[in-house]
């Protein structure tokens, strides 16, 4: 099985220094610290970045789109491991799994303690990524995936729950696709892309994310429609309710023609125009919101970004956000 590596820097990367830990280790010094995936795999490396991924940008974000775009050509290439900082490996997960949509098997992984930290956990997230890798191309399996802690998550439903502890991220309103032990790798449902394809690559589009609370105000609204927001995306509470400051401020944003898009602060659940009053989510939907089945906020933002790329009507925006593209 031949695998290319994308190194892209994070913790799984990095070392103590003055001023903070950064990245300073090269993919193929990962790849050195773990003999055992020469057992496995043919690996190449591609050194695609160096941050730590709470500084992913667009421009980098967008250049990880397109290597992996060109490995998922390349007939030589059988799967694609990414190693990426933890702080955003599920937003970058869920944009490759949007804008490539890959039949190759495209696998992230990291790191919660550095390799200059005692028990690192990178290099067994590594050998997770790539052990998954050799059973999902004997599976004839695609679509992107996060390998951490023994655990293999989908895009679609992945989600970083803790700051710290090695068990870092959990499928919200689904189980993992599969896990990985001594005896093997055990996959409990279809490996797949679970995500709607937008035909668009460019994060060029604003989108402003604002969380509704307790005494939450619609300033940040008005702030955003001041700086040219083309898009918003509110993190409601509950089915996805807000203030009324922050409905009326929405209501603003969609009469000026900036699509609202609705998501929810809860782990899981599907957002739903249900309750009344002048921030319930009927009220909501009647002015025009989008609402976000159960993509969280950080999804949301990327897909209106990419939404907003693909096409400038409003239905077709809409589309975007279809119950379609919910899990199932």
């Amino acid at each position: 099985m031949d695998v290319t590596l994308l190194s892209t820097g994070g913790t799984i990367a990095s070392t103590d220094a003055d001023g903070g830990a950064r990245p300073t280790r090269t993919g193929a010094e990962l790849l050195e610290a773990v003999p055992e995936l020469e057992s496995h795999a043919s690996l190449s490396v591609d050194e695609v970045a160096q941050v730590p991924s709470f500084e992913m940008d667009a421009e980098t974000l967008e250049t990880v789109g397109e290597r992996v775009r060109e490995l998922e050509a390349d007939p030589t290439v059988d799967a694609v491991v990414i190693t990426h900082g933890t702080d955003t490996m599920e937003e970058t997960a869920y944009y490759l799994d949007v804008t490539v949509q890959p039949e190759t098997p495209v696998f992230l992984t990291g790191a919660q303690r550095r390799p200059d930290e005692v028990s690192s956990d990178g290099p067994s997230n590594l050998l997770t990524a790539v052990r998954a890798a050799e059973a999902f191309v004997d599976r004839d399996a695609g679509g992107t995936f996060i390998a951490f802690n023994e655990t293999v998550h989908s895009a679609r439903s992945v989600t970083k729950t803790h700051t710290s502890a090695l068990e870092a991220f959990r499928s919200r309103n689904a189980g993992p696709v599969a896990t990985v032990d001594r005896n093997g790798v055990a996959i409990h449902r279809r490996p797949r892309s679970e995500t709607r394809l937008i035909d668009a690559t460019s994060l060029e589009a604003t989108v402003y994310t604002i969380k509704s609370g307790s005494a939450v105000t619609g300033d940040l609204v008005a702030a955003a429609l001041e700086r040219g927001a083309d898009g918003l995306v509110v993190e409601g509470t509950g089915l996805g309710n807000v203030t009324a400051g922050l409905a009326d401020a929405a209501r603003d944003a969609i009469e000026a023609g900036v699509p609202v898009v609705v998501t929810s602060r809860c782990l899981e659940g599907r957002v739903a125009p249900v309750y009344g009053g002048d921030g319930g989510g009927e009220q909501l939907r009647e002015y025009g919101a989008i609402f976000a089945n159960d993509l969280t906020a950080q999804q949301a933002r990327l897909r209106l970004a990419l939404a907003l790329e693909a096409s400038d009507d409003e239905d077709a925006i809409r589309e975007a956000f279809s119950p379609a593209d919910s899990q199932t």
